[in-house]
């Protein structure tokens, strides 16, 4: 598989950013991505060194939608969560403090 099909997009949220301070990182990532491919993946994209990977596949809610109300089903997503060398950091998980005036 392709390195730069690999990494969807970070998933930010308030848990998210919790484990970041713990050096743990949230990735949406491609179904078909295993453990090794997602760790090179962020390995070259970032310039860190991953220790561990953690996925899961999170399965997509029935809900209903339309005039009819038609039942479908929304796509299922693939997470992992990449530790990384005590001491690096991924810029993208930055929180940074608004100035007060």
């Amino acid at each position: 598989m392709r390195q730069d099909l690999v990494l969807k997009r970070p998933i930010i949220t308030e848990k998210t950013m919790a484990l970041a301070q713990l050096g743990k990182f949230t990735f949406e990532v491609d179904p078909e991505a295993t453990k090794q491919s997602i760790a090179q993946a962020v390995e070259n994209y970032f310039n860190v060194e991953v220790t561990k990977v953690s996925t899961v596949t999170l399965h997509g809610k029935t809900k209903r939608f339309g005039v009819k109300r038609q039942p479908k089903k929304l796509a299922d997503i693939h997470k992992a969560v990449v530790e990384l060398k005590k001491g690096q950091k991924i810029d993208l998980f930055e929180v940074k403090e608004e100035e007060k005036k």
